[in-house]
């Protein structure tokens, strides 16, 4: 496929058998150290491959720009000039997994009709070949660590390739091969004796790593904006102590890149960074994923979300099996979120434990001291009284999660293998797990919020609607999405007598001044109405109410009092958004009877009353403005809209007719206002 389009890298994601992820199985053109960050990618993730699948459709990318733009977890760790395709893998009936292709920035902008032909016949195939073995009952798993590679064949075989040998050999500037690890391959004799180090001990290195003067970041950048944007004018000057200035020309290709070196003239102003040591790739995939992990923390909301985010793209990069992060509350450790862990009793020991246990979840989140075992032995050894058996682990690194200085949380990674924690590893963790507890931090400070929220909202609103003879009733309450989720719209429902008051409301805010006011206002018409005021007496309280409070802040309400027995109701409006009324024959009515301003901008101001009729059969509808209105929407088409809900379901039970009226906005990714429904059915009493 990639050789059908002239591509240059590429990768297969099957979709896991039982979580909504993709995993990488099999890449072309890229080392793994390029794609870790993305072995594991979520369905939900802001990634081309992921948006591809939900989507079922092509997803192009034509540069640098368009990749900062639409996805800049990809844009951070590899800014340089690409293109790339994503598609689904699918048939009419299964879906697999999917693709992506990368091309040069030097291509044309726009994806070719014959491109995208080939792209998708290619995953057509793919799709149907994968349906057979399924139905063959034959295993369909990754294997991140294949990689393959298109090799150029040379000219007169190996007796050519001999000849190139020597060829190169008689040449004055150095030339040097690299594969797409960046591990030399070939060096001719001029190149070692630039780079002062003897050949042999160059071959098989990457190149970074083997010459002590080149072990820079830099350096290792120049090699990945080559490989992945294929363009040759990709270049570098470095110092070679104590004074020799080399130039470095990379001619990427498909299987790896020629390296031109050649004597340069001193650069002013040019400094040298010293070099530190390193573990050839194994830094270049923690530059990635810090970088990576670093731009999709920004995105974590709740402390599920940071959970997830380590889980999917921390453990597979460090090797662990299996994660716990840990906090604290009242003293004792709290269990924030796990994966690996098959035995739900690994977890359940933990939780509840003091703080003042000495065992290393506990030490380490209130030391902020990391600990690493390398081996259940040593574990035991150092933690005597420790309560527990093994679980199923062999090695386990606890990483304080530091943020502001002190400690929010732990994360234990667990082992299934022993491994030995080198020195440079636990610094790599333990900068992790910087990042890790900020995002924590933030989390554990939203969910807070969110509770507190959820929990006063929750509090202000009627737990249940009262029976009432002669009226059926039924609710629906949702928070905006923006902000703490919380807001200033009420309804109540309140029995007098043979009669009863419903109100609906709307306070100005989203926040806890508009829900606590809302509270006030809500007690403040059950008070009026149990006390036998009538609804204009009850506005008119109710607006002095809201003045006496100095809070500046307005409110819309509609009041009606409800009289089944005649089948009659009077009806007072604060600047409310008129009711509809559904007729027993179908039809609906907008009830946009006399009213007055919204409460709390004139101390004097007067509500006029209408009356009309609720036949047994009818219903009615008061809402708030958030059920109707919407950018770009005319708010009388919404409501005609919501008219047409009406007369369709309003037949059906209450609770299904509520739910119907509702469905558009429940369900929509943003909700700028939040949305209170109140419905009312005038019966016949039994």
């Amino acid at each position: 496929m990639l050789d059908d389009v002239h591509a240059h890298s590429g990768a297969v994601y099957l979709l896991a058998p039982d979580e909504p992820v993709l995993e990488m199985a099999v890449k072309a053109g890229l080392p793994r150290a390029f794609t870790a960050p993305w072995e594991r990618v979520g369905l939900a993730a802001p990634l081309p491959v992921a948006q591809a699948l939900r989507e079922l459709r092509l997803i192009w990318v034509n540069g640098e720009e368009q990749m900062a733009a639409r996805f800049p977890r990809i844009a951070v760790v590899l800014p340089y000039p690409f293109a790339l395709a994503a598609l689904p893998v699918a048939t009419p009936v299964t879906v697999y997994g999917a693709i992506y292709v990368t091309w040069p920035g030097s291509r044309p902008p726009e994806l070719a009709e014959w491109e995208r032909e080939h792209l998708t016949a290619a995953c057509e195939r793919l799709a149907w070949r994968l349906e057979r073995v399924d139905a063959g009952n034959l295993p369909l798993g990754p294997d991140p660590g294949r990689l393959t590679t298109r090799r150029t064949a040379l000219a007169g075989g190996t007796a050519g390739s001999a000849e190139a040998a020597r060829m190169a050999a008689r040449l004055p500037h150095g030339l040097c091969a690299l594969d797409l690890h960046g591990s030399i391959s070939y060096m001719n004799p001029a190149a070692a004796e630039m780079l002062g180090v003897p050949a042999g001990a160059l071959i098989g290195s990457p190149l970074w790593a083997a010459v002590p003067w080149l072990n820079d970041p830099m350096y290792e950048d120049r090699y990945r904006a080559a490989l992945i944007s294929g363009q040759v004018t990709t270049s570098f000057v470095a110092l070679r102590p104590p004074g020799d200035w080399l130039s470095f020309r990379l001619y990427p290709g498909s299987d790896g890149l020629s390296v031109r070196i050649a004597r340069a003239r001193p650069l002013a102003g040019t400094g040298h960074t010293a070099g530190m040591p390193a573990r050839g790739t194994a830094r270049l995939v923690t530059i990635s994923h810090l970088l990576n992990l670093a731009t999709a923390l920004t995105e974590t909301v709740g402390v599920q979300d940071v959970v997830k985010l380590v889980a999917d793209q921390i453990a597979p990069a460090v090797g662990c099996k299996a994660l716990v992060i840990l906090g604290s509350h009242g003293g004792r450790l709290h269990v924030l979120g796990h994966r690996g862990y098959p035995d739900e009793y690994v977890i359940e020991r933990w939780h509840g434990v003091p703080l003042s246990e000495q065992i290393p979840g506990t030490h380490v989140l209130t030391t902020g001291v990391p600990a690493f075992f390398d081996s259940w032995q040593q574990l035991e050894r150092l933690y005597p009284k420790r309560q527990g058996t093994q679980d199923g682990m062999a090695s386990w690194a606890f990483l304080p999660l530091i943020a502001s200085g002190r400690p929010v949380g732990t994360c234990v990674l667990a082992y299934a293998e022993p491994h030995p924690f080198p020195a440079d590893e636990r610094a790599v963790l333990t900068s992790l797990c910087g990042l890790i507890a900020q995002a924590l931090e933030r989390a554990l400070l939203y969910d807070a919020k969110q509770q507190l929220a959820q929990g006063l909202q929750a509090a202000l609103l009627p737990h249940s609607l009262p029976s009432l003879p002669g009226i059926e009733a039924a609710a629906r309450y949702l928070p905006a999405t923006l902000g703490m989720e919380i807001g200033g719209d009420f309804y109540d429902l309140v029995p007098t007598g043979v009669r009863a008051a419903a109100v609906l409301g709307d306070v100005q805010g989203h926040n806890v001044t508009a829900a606590g006011l809302m509270g006030q206002i809500r007690t403040a018409v059950r008070a009026y109405t149990t006390v036998g005021q009538p609804p204009a007496a009850v506005m008119r309280s109710t607006n002095r109410l809201l003045i006496d409070l100095g809070v500046e802040l307005f409110a819309s309400c509609v009041y009606l009092r409800l009289d089944p027995g005649p089948g009659r109701v009077v009806m007072a409006r604060a600047g409310h958004p008129p009711p509809l009324l559904r007729r027993p024959d179908g039809q609906v009515r907008v009830l946009d009877l006399a009213g007055g301003p919204l409460l709390g901008i004139e101390a004097e101001a007067s509500y006029p009353t209408s009356e009309f009729a609720l036949p047994p059969g009818s219903v009615l509808a008061l809402y708030t403005d958030g059920l109707i209105e919407s950018p770009g929407v005319d708010i009388e088409d919404a409501l005609a809209e919501l008219g047409e809900l009406l007369a369709l379901y309003g037949d059906e039970p209450l609770e299904a007719l509520a739910d119907q009226l509702v469905r558009d906005t429940a369900t929509a990714v943003e909700r700028p206002d939040d949305v209170a429904l109140l419905l009312l059915r005038a019966v016949r009493p039994v």
